[in-house]
């Protein structure tokens, strides 16, 4: 059984799904690295089942660290502060909450027999 997480496909829009890891390898509000077709990426599984994946770049510090940065929620929006400068990002648009002109890139990810996929196109 296929179940998307997080963002979908356009409609029509056909999708590489990389595997990532074992869904339960992943600890609830802890975040992992995993580098996919030459890109670090940062992801997430929430309480309530949910993944997210967005880059693990922190683009004020130029660090690779988000995968270590502190999740929770602002309102009902899952975020992630990173380790370095504390900015928030969200996990849904990736819009940083504190600088809404700075993003990281999130990527739609999926849990396929188990196994955590995303897709970077």
């Amino acid at each position: 059984m296929t179940t998307v997480q997080s963002v979908e496909a356009p409609t029509g829009a056909a999708r590489n799904w990389i595997p990532i890891c074992a869904h339960a390898d992943l600890i609830p509000e802890r975040g992992a690295a995993a580098l996919v077709r030459g890109r670090q990426i940062a992801v997430f599984r929430a309480f309530d089942g949910h993944l997210y994946a967005v880059g693990n770049r922190d683009p004020y510090s130029g660090a690779y660290v988000i995968s270590r940065g502190i999740v929770g929620t602002r309102g009902e929006e899952p975020v992630v502060a990173t380790p370095m400068h504390k900015q928030v990002f969200s996990l849904v648009t990736g819009v940083c909450l504190d600088d809404p002109a700075t993003a990281v890139p999130i990527y739609p990810t999926r849990v396929t027999n188990g196994t955590v996929e995303v897709s970077v196109e």
